[in-house]
């Protein structure tokens, strides 16, 4: 899957509202010249700049960064949830292919670019053709998951019908991105010091946005009385991370695959999050 920068981004979300350049360059404050560079990629974009497009835009920052606007809870928009839950094989080129076993070999700080490109079959100076550096192949990743991952997100929260529908749908998801694409789970949780300080900041920024969707369903679900109210937004935070370190000890050919596993923690989840004395909820634990 590519993957466009921030600025792109921004100008997806604005087209994708029928917003002119004109009209959002004067509703944030700044010249069409302005938001023209940045849609471009030749201005940086800062968080609260961000939040002012998005606000803007009648949106939200993990919206934007996730690539496309989120349909609203429960739409049935053509081709709005098809296929978050099919994985077929990872779609890396040669280069970013041979780094990313590399790293889940010897790390990322133990992997050097002369490896990585004989286990790619290139020369040095070939595989520069393909990425900069080997900082640039981790950003490239990095990426690559967080993208995948946010747009599979939006699909899955789509097909919900309610707030604890979209909750099941999200940490169903979860649960099989970081068992298919367990690679780039593992990586992505133990590598993220191996960036310098804007990709980190803006890789965990897309992490937030990801925790954000499940937050938000937690606080509506509670609200409706649905969930427990005792320490939402820990028990969410619990829940995404359980998620998040299943790369850490699932393996392809084990007793359990991945669409078992995303079964028991869609019911693990429902279970914390009933209220005490409550029965378990109506389909708890019966992932699609």
């Amino acid at each position: 899957m590519a993957t466009t920068g921030p600025g792109a981004r921004v100008r997806e979300a604005r087209e994708a509202k029928k917003v002119s350049l004109r009209a959002l360059a004067r509703l944030i404050g700044v010249s069409p010249a302005t938001l023209s560079q940045i849609e471009n990629g030749r201005t940086g974009l800062s968080v609260a700049r961000l939040d002012d497009i998005a606000d803007a835009l009648n949106t939200t920052t993990a919206r934007i960064l996730g690539g496309a606007d989120l349909p609203p809870a429960g739409s049935t928009q053509a081709g709005a949830a098809t296929g978050w839950r099919a994985y077929g094989p990872l779609d890396l080129d040669p280069v970013l292919a041979a780094a990313l076993q590399e790293f889940l070999e010897v790390g990322y700080h133990g992997a050097t670019v002369r490896d990585i490109a004989a286990r790619a079959g290139l020369s040095v100076s070939g595989m520069y053709h393909y990425h900069a550096s080997k900082q640039r192949m981790l950003v490239s990743i990095l990426d690559h998951t967080m993208t995948d991952l946010l747009t599979r997100a939006q699909a899955a929260r789509a097909e919900g019908c309610d707030p604890v529908e979209r909750f099941a749908a999200l940490v169903e998801n979860l649960a099989l991105f970081h068992t298919h694409r367990r690679e780039l789970g593992f990586v992505g949780a133990s590598e993220m010091r191996g960036l310098d300080a804007t990709d980190r900041d803006r890789i965990a920024r897309l992490r937030t946005a990801q925790q954000r969707l499940v937050d938000h369903e937690v606080e509506q679900a509670v609200h409706s009385g649905r969930f427990r109210a005792d320490h939402p937004h820990e028990a969410a935070r619990a829940v995404v991370t359980m998620c998040t370190a299943l790369p850490t000890w699932w393996r392809p050919g084990g007793p359990s695959s991945p669409e078992q596993i995303a079964r028991q923690y869609v019911g693990f989840a429902l279970d914390l999050m009933t209220p005490p004395g409550r029965a378990p909820l109506p389909g708890s634990g019966q992932a699609h």
